[in-house]
């Protein structure tokens, strides 16, 4: 982050973070939680080498985007009485996501998602992580599983971190738990929609490339010690950690960031904002091969005028959701790349017209809808339903820890092995009817 004077007030600890990463994925150098891989943690090949979730941070409504119920009336959807049929026969969204019904064959509808909380930190630690808030235990996100299991413990090289947030960490819990800070996102900060996307340890504002090339070549002048001391084991390991470093920020890996790159149309196409440019950035990390990206799409927590907030906010769901989705196809990504959109619980059904609310929408975790496309999911399909006004589940309730045990399958990580423990404790990659938590099964309807 940096300070209005131009100082950078916490790049420097990000620097930190991005050089340990890079001697991590170099030289395999343990200085955090020294933790191991358990045996025949794939048991069936992974239909998916990557995931993008698109983390709907404050709760998106189910009954505004992929569920809508105009029967039920206007104190129900509100002025959204007319939804649009999509390119697959019988599935209808939200009027506002015109672009999204033509791409509705690539995605399938979880319309039973069902938790039954209504707080923020815990449904958004059940729904990524498939476990109760309050235990003993911190459990890892889905982000920090995959980082485990497809990261540098499982030969990734990248220099960049395997386990990646645009732009703002998520705030609303540790989302590594007891695996450790090896398996914490890096959260790049920055706005991709700015002219220069400013990624916190990798670019400085206002400095050129060259500038930072001959900003080392001035350092490496001026160190007169590291000659006197050439040969030095803890020197050379020194070296070879700048060296990493100055690679992320002046080689090729840092390039990934850099959208001016893109195609000009394209980039329109995505959406000129934060959320459309966060998609292609998304797209563009898949590309070189990151486990995983979460797109954190703040500013759904609609307690006040939620029809206000849904003009301004699905139009750009629509473009950036819509192309990413399209982009992936196109460049034969998809196949191989699990999208997932959702957020921690859905909004009430009921709107609350009166002051000060004007059409708001509170928090409402007994039924809401989540959205996933590619990497083995079958797209053209809806899993589940609501009753008639959106309030309860109906039809085959889908809880967290089905949707997350589903996408481990299809990356090829085994959902009822375990995860290693710090103390060495037995922990199921996710939890089961034994565990004390309810389960449906898997979503082996639209798993190929």
């Amino acid at each position: 982050m940096n300070t209005n004077d131009g100082r950078l007030s916490q790049t420097s600890v990000t620097r930190r973070t991005m050089l340990r990463s890079a001697v991590y994925g170099s030289v395999g150098v343990m200085l955090a939680d020294r933790l191991s891989l358990p045996a025949g943690a794939a048991v069936k090949p992974a239909k998916a080498k990557s995931v993008i979730q698109i983390w709907m941070w404050g709760g998106p409504p189910h009954l505004d985007t992929f569920d809508p119920k105009p029967e039920a009336g206007y104190d129900y959807c509100g002025p959204f009485k007319a939804p649009i049929a999509t390119n697959v026969d019988g599935i209808r969204i939200n009027e506002l996501l015109p672009l999204l019904a033509q791409q509705a064959d690539k995605y399938s509808i979880i319309r039973s998602m069902t938790h039954g909380i209504n707080g923020h930190e815990t449904a958004a630690y059940m729904t990524q992580t498939g476990r109760k808030a309050g235990g003993k235990l911190v459990y890892p996100s889905v982000g920090a599983v995959v980082s485990l299991f497809k990261g540098y413990d499982a030969g990734f090289e990248g220099l960049i971190p395997p386990y990646i947030v645009l732009t703002r960490p998520q705030g609303r819990f540790s989302e590594a738990g007891f695996l450790g800070s090896r398996y914490k996102p890096f959260a790049t900060g920055g706005d991709p929609a700015k002219k220069e996307f400013v990624v916190e340890g990798i670019s400085l504002p206002g400095i050129s490339r060259e500038r930072q090339h001959a900003r080392r070549d001035l350092l490496k002048d001026l160190d007169t010690l590291r000659g006197d001391l050439k040969g030095d084991p803890r020197i050379e390991a020194l070296d070879k950690c700048e060296d990493k470093a100055y690679d992320l920020i002046l080689g090729d890996a840092g390039k990934v960031f850099d959208l001016s790159e893109e195609d000009e149309v394209l980039r329109d196409t995505y959406g000129r904002n934060t959320f459309g440019q966060s998609c292609l950035v998304a797209r563009r990390l898949v590309e070189k091969g990151m486990p995983y990206i979460t797109i954190n799409y703040g500013g759904w927590d609609t307690h006040k005028e939620n029809f206000q907030a849904m003009r301004r906010k699905l139009p750009q769901l629509d473009a950036g959701m819509s192309t990413l989705l399209q982009d992936l196809n196109e460049r034969g990504l998809l196949d191989s790349t699990i999208v997932w959109w959702g957020g921690e619980f859905g909004r009430t059904p009921k709107v609350d017209w009166g002051s000060p609310w004007n059409g708001g929408r509170g928090h409402h975790g007994a039924v809401f809808s989540s959205v996933v496309a590619g990497g083995g999911f079958k797209g053209g399909h809806v899993i589940g339903a609501s009753d008639a006004k959106g309030e309860r589940v109906a039809e085959r309730p889908v809880y967290p820890n089905d949707l997350i045990g589903s996408i481990y399958e299809q990356l090829g990580i085994d959902p009822d092995g375990t995860l290693p423990h710090p103390q060495g404790l037995a922990v199921r990659t996710t939890p089961t009817a034994k565990d004390g938590y309810k389960t449906e099964g898997r979503l082996t309807e639209i798993m190929s």
